[in-house]
């Protein structure tokens, strides 16, 4: 027998876009560089290597975020202990929209993603830089 999925992932983004402060690209090009905002790249390391990234931004696998911020984690990065804006983003927003619910979920404020995510991104013309494979 089948499972019984009861919530789609359609409803899930809704529910997290709802939730969480959804900003467009050139709200995001307005908060680049500043030293308030922290961007972080949940994309696979792959498709960084591909893409390339926002200038700046933090790669933090998606898998690893709630451990990352959590300070009481043996994996916590001091990267999410700042006073600052942490603005998410992947490929196309999805897995921004519930990286950034669970974020904020946890207490991390304030936080945005980008909707449309890198692909809106670099479409608008906006910087990208070249990440080298190590």
């Amino acid at each position: 027998m089948a499972q019984k999925i009861t919530k789609s992932i359609k409803d899930m983004i809704a529910e997290a876009n709802s939730a969480v402060t959804v900003i467009d690209t050139a709200e995001a090009k307005n908060l680049h560089g500043r030293d308030d905002v922290v961007f972080i790249d949940l994309r696979d390391v792959r498709e960084l290597w591909r893409e390339g990234k926002i200038p700046g931004a933090h790669h933090v696998p998606r898998g690893m975020l709630e451990f990352w911020i959590d300070p009481q984690s043996p994996y916590h990065k001091p990267l999410f202990d700042q006073d600052k804006t942490y603005v998410f983003y992947c490929a196309s927003g999805w897995r921004s929209a519930l990286s950034a619910k669970a974020a904020q979920d946890m207490g991390l404020k304030p936080v945005a993603h980008i909707d449309g995510g890198f692909t809106a991104w670099s479409k608008s013309g906006a910087p990208v830089e070249t990440v080298e494979r190590k």
